[in-house]
């Protein structure tokens, strides 16, 4: 751990370009250094991983993105959980994590991988853990919940101490069963990306005028 840490420090936190330009949107990453490898980037982060140390991930919050302490709580709280990852290291932009395998729901109908109903509610039973452990769930939707051999990940909790309610995961849920289910069932077939944009660009403009 000792040696990624200096991985990271000297390296990594030195040559990576990350940016938030809307808060709304995923951040910006323009630059990786070899040999890292960028996994994904959220609202408030970008996820990279070193060859060397596969079984880790390193989340970098971008300049200006508040949020690491409070999520660096929600991994104390949450322990150890099949569909979470555990928080290794905690500094001062950065934690290291667990690097949990699969593919998100998102690129699933995007590359035309099934979303198995076992991972709907492996989610479900994942997210009634966090609240018994006297978290909040938010924020939970197609690009922050993987499927990895049928079974289903939880790979960003980093609002999971807000307060206020959150019916993004419940959404996803209703469009799953009717919609996604009924025709995977017959046909499994990859969903243009400019499609599954539009409908996340669509659901958010409406959660926000209601």
């Amino acid at each position: 751990m000792e040696k990624l840490t200096e991985l990271i420090t000297d390296e990594l936190m030195l040559k990576a370009a990350i940016e938030s330009i809307d808060p709304q949107e995923p951040v910006k990453v323009s630059n990786v250094p070899y040999p890292w490898r960028l996994l994904g980037c959220g609202n408030y982060a970008a996820v990279f991983c070193h060859p060397d140390y596969e079984a880790y991930a390193v989340k970098i919050y971008a300049p200006g993105r508040p949020g690491l302490e409070e999520e660096a709580e929600v991994y104390k709280l949450l322990g150890q959980h099949p569909a979470y990852a555990q928080c290794y290291y905690i500094g001062n932009t950065f934690l290291i994590l667990d690097r949990l395998r699969g593919v998100t729901f998102y690129d699933s109908m995007k590359q035309g991988i099934l979303i198995t109903e076992q991972a709907i509610r492996d989610i479900d039973i994942a997210l009634d853990y966090a609240r018994s452990r006297g978290l909040h769930p938010h924020d939970v939707h197609a690009k922050n919940v993987m499927v990895n051999d049928g079974r289903g990940l939880i790979v960003d909790v980093s609002d999971f101490l807000k307060q206020e309610d959150c019916s993004m995961w419940e959404d996803f849920k209703k469009a799953y069963y009717r919609l996604y289910k009924p025709i995977a069932s017959r046909w499994i077939f990859p969903v243009p990306q400019a499609l599954l944009e539009l409908v996340r660009k669509a659901y958010k403009w409406r959660k926000k005028k209601s």
